[in-house]
């Protein structure tokens, strides 16, 4: 019996947190819902409590990595088989949920691969996306797709299987980069390209020095160490 669980790492997402909700219910009514609250200043703990099926809270910023941690370790204890993550940010369409489970028929992983050509997103952050999802790829032995998107649905094999470390932004190059290893399949599904700003409640807390140099450790480190 198949039995979906959806995940939602937030910081500070109080304002686009009950859409990611609420668009989850409607296209994936079924499955049940996870959230983490990572150290939030703002109503985001309150949010997840009142609106999910399961929820923590982090009494301080412990990271993105950390959240999702902790939110499969609650996937597995509900009895998930397949699950989805999501951002708070909104920058997810929920309606795309169950294209991407639905994937999971012919893969392990399937990844939400965002266009590129006329995207809302930055072009800075297109530019910087596409790298590392090369350099990534490269490391894995595969290609992988959309490689910084946290859209994703996996099976639970994978989860059993994968033990990603990281605490922050690395923890998901870390864990795809594992399961390709491993020789999981990875698909991708288009997705919509869906930039809130910040102005909005929206914006990714991804700080381009900082966890961009804990990803390229990352990368440096699986290629220093050959797969087995």
């Amino acid at each position: 019996m198949t039995r979906v669980v959806c995940v939602i790492p937030a910081l500070n997402a109080a304002r686009t947190l009950p859409l990611v909700i609420d668009g989850l219910r409607a296209s994936l009514p079924q499955a049940s819902i996870v959230g983490v609250d990572d150290g939030s200043t703002d109503a985001t703990a309150s949010i997840l409590r009142d609106r999910c099926d399961r929820s923590e809270s982090f009494t301080t910023n412990r990271g993105k990595g950390a959240a999702l941690r902790a939110a499969f370790g609650h996937a597995v204890a509900l009895g998930a088989t397949h699950v989805l993550t999501i951002d708070a940010d909104g920058q997810h369409d929920p309606r795309s949920a169950p294209e991407l489970v639905d994937a999971l028929g012919e893969a392990d992983v399937v990844v939400g691969a965002r266009a590129r050509a006329g995207s809302a997103m930055p072009l800075r952050r297109r530019v910087s996306n596409a790298l590392s999802s090369a350099a990534i790829s490269a490391v894995a032995g595969r290609t992988l797709p959309d490689t910084q998107c946290g859209y994703r649905a996996i099976r639970r094999a994978v989860l059993d299987a994968v033990s990603a470390v990281g605490d922050r932004y690395e923890f998901e190059t870390d864990f795809i980069i594992r399961a390709a290893r491993l020789g999981f399949r990875i698909g991708a599904v288009p997705i919509p390209t869906i930039y809130v700003p910040l102005t909005e409640g929206g914006g990714s807390h991804f700080r381009e020095c900082r966890d961009a140099a804990r990803v390229v450790a990352t990368i440096l480190r699986h290629r220093l160490r050959p797969a087995s």
